[in-house]
């Protein structure tokens, strides 16, 4: 008798053990239908007690399911800040997704591959819970990243290839920040590299705010949704990774975490289904044109009625009169002469202006006074000399006749602005990722390499000389500039849009080193242009001679 209230205890026990279990399952299954990958959960049965167990003296057996499994299975499946981050994907990614895929085309087919980026960006948070934190140079760290390397290929792809569309702004705000997805990376306060990839979306993101704020609502929904992204996962970093994310000390080697993730880890969805269809939808149509000014203020004049013999007739009839046709004059006596009557010039016999046609048009107001001439550069106030790095930019401005050459260490996370220098020379050290110009002339510019591209706006006299790689080259409003290219740049595009005498220089790659005498190449800047077929059509004018 004294053992039977240990079996009551020990059912008691079992019980609640499996009031437990069935409140962790519940949580997976709540869990499971608000992510995006849900964990394929492993179905543990549940072994009921025999039932003689309460009616017998002897001693019960031991429970088949330990506690330790239980914990398990409640820790285990989706950590807080992966879940969390999916509520990040559901909501701000996903209204940017929606956004792109009305707009359609080339936009809904780069949110697809951004959409992609974010949730290959989960794995990684996901694996970083599991795994110890590995050597930046070690070979499964190396494999770990590559998807958010092709990520920024995908994405900056789709912007190189469609130059000439009408949302290459909107193309370029996304391909300039993409870089976020390196935040993952960081040790120290990440959510300031979000912060700073939102200025890079917001230098061609404002001129989609600009150019459709009075034309298409759509559009600006479109770049404030983007904009949100950075916002929300800026929150995020600060929130859970104030300091970088942490990895899991007491967690597995890398290679055995991206195993286990990857196996339980579901199919990958469809593509996205707007932006797999080729050439999406057509973009939408301009605007129509204004309606033509109205003149109110011009009193309106009744139509003159038709003569009957009016007409060219009319008139030739009235010519062949010959000296006849002075006999219709009235005769003015001499009192009616002004000149033989002073009386009749004191009086104001000339019509005032108020009753002449040109007062009545002057109605229409006054034409806008000339803008006010900007003041000789001799006479502005000139400002300090800047060159500073703040985060992953730098800020070089305000130089002029510089005796020696600027240099800066750049890497490839850098981009570079540089404002204002007139006549001074400039040395990029290291890959860095983009370089800006604007208002800098005889600026001579020397760098490495590039990720992206160089970008110059008014800069006459400008030189550039390329050491390694260069993508791309665009100018706008540049009136000479020597652009020399090496051996492994040759392979660079460049844009011009208003400029003039502009030369490419060109290595002589016949010499035995490839290092000889540059040889000039000017871009064409004269176009023939005609009509063909209901198509204009252009080339390139060439002088022989």
């Amino acid at each position: 008798m004294s053992q039977q209230p240990e079996a009551v205890n020990n059912m008691h026990n079992l019980t609640t053990l499996i009031k437990r279990l069935e409140a962790a399952t519940s949580r997976l299954e709540d869990i499971a239908s608000s992510t995006i990958p849900p964990p394929p959960s492993s179905s543990i049965p549940l072994i009921s007690p025999p039932a003689e167990a309460a009616k017998t003296n002897s001693t019960p057996p031991p429970p088949t399911i330990q506690t330790p499994d239980i914990k398990k299975i409640i820790e285990d499946p989706i950590p807080g800040v992966v879940s969390e981050f999916d509520n990040f994907i559901q909501g701000a990614v996903k209204r940017y997704v929606n956004l792109s895929d009305e707009i359609g085309g080339v936009v809904a087919q780069q949110a697809s591959s951004v959409l992609k980026a974010y949730v290959g960006q989960r794995r990684y948070i996901l694996i970083t819970t599991k795994s110890k934190k590995p050597g930046m140079q070690d070979e499964p760290f190396q494999k770990l990243i590559k998807p958010l390397q092709d990520s920024f290929t995908a994405v900056d792809d789709i912007r190189k290839s469609n130059r000439a569309s009408p949302f290459f702004n909107h193309l370029s705000a996304v391909s300039e920040s993409i870089g976020v997805l390196a935040w993952v990376t960081m040790d120290n306060k990440p959510y300031k590299h979000v912060d700073e990839s939102l200025g890079s979306a917001q230098y061609y993101g404002n001129r989609v705010l600009k150019e459709f704020k009075e034309k298409d609502s759509k559009q600006v929904e479109w770049i404030q949704a983007f904009y949100q992204i950075f916002k929300d996962l800026s929150e995020y970093a600060k929130d859970n990774f104030p300091n970088g994310i942490p990895w899991n000390p007491k967690g597995e080697d890398l290679e055995v975490a991206i195993k286990e993730v990857d196996q339980k880890a579901p199919a990958p969805p469809a593509p996205h289904p707007k932006a797999a269809t080729a050439g999406g939808a057509a973009p939408p149509p301009p605007p129509p044109p204004p309606p033509p000014p109205v003149f109110d203020d011009i009193p309106s004049k009744p139509a003159p009625k038709a003569d009957a013999g009016a007409g060219l007739g009319a008139v030739f009839s009235e010519l062949n009169k010959g000296a006849d046709v002075t006999k219709g004059l009235r005769k003015v006596n001499a009192d009616q002469m002004t000149h033989k009557n002073p009386s009749l010039r004191a009086g104001a016999t000339v019509p005032t202006r108020s009753d002449s046609q040109s007062s009545i048009s002057s109605n229409r107001g006054k034409s806008p006074a000339p803008g006010k001439k900007p003041k000789p550069e001799s006479m502005r106030t000139k400002k300090p000399p800047v060159k500073k790095l703040e985060g992953n930019k730098w800020f070089i401005e305000n130089y002029e006749n510089e005796s020696e050459p600027i240099t800066i260490e750049a890497s490839i996370s850098h981009s570079i602005l540089i404002s204002r220098c007139s006549k001074t020379t400039i040395i990029i050290k290291g890959k860095a990722n983009a370089i800006s110009i604007d208002n800098s002339p005889r600026l001579a510019l020397v760098i490495d390499s590039l990720v992206s591209s160089i970008d110059v706006i008014k800069a006459p006299n400008f030189a550039l000389q390329v050491l390694g790689t260069l993508p791309t080259i665009m100018m706008d409003q540049v009136d000479g500039a020597q652009i020399y290219l090496g051996k492994e740049s040759l392979n660079t595009e460049v844009f011009t849009s208003k400029c003039s005498s502009v030369n490419v220089l060109l290595p002589d790659l016949e010499s035995a080193d490839g290092e000889g005498d540059y040889k000039e190449v000017p871009l064409p800047e004269q176009l023939r242009t005609w009509v063909e077929n209901g198509k204009v059509k252009s080339e390139i004018v060439e002088h022989a001679g």
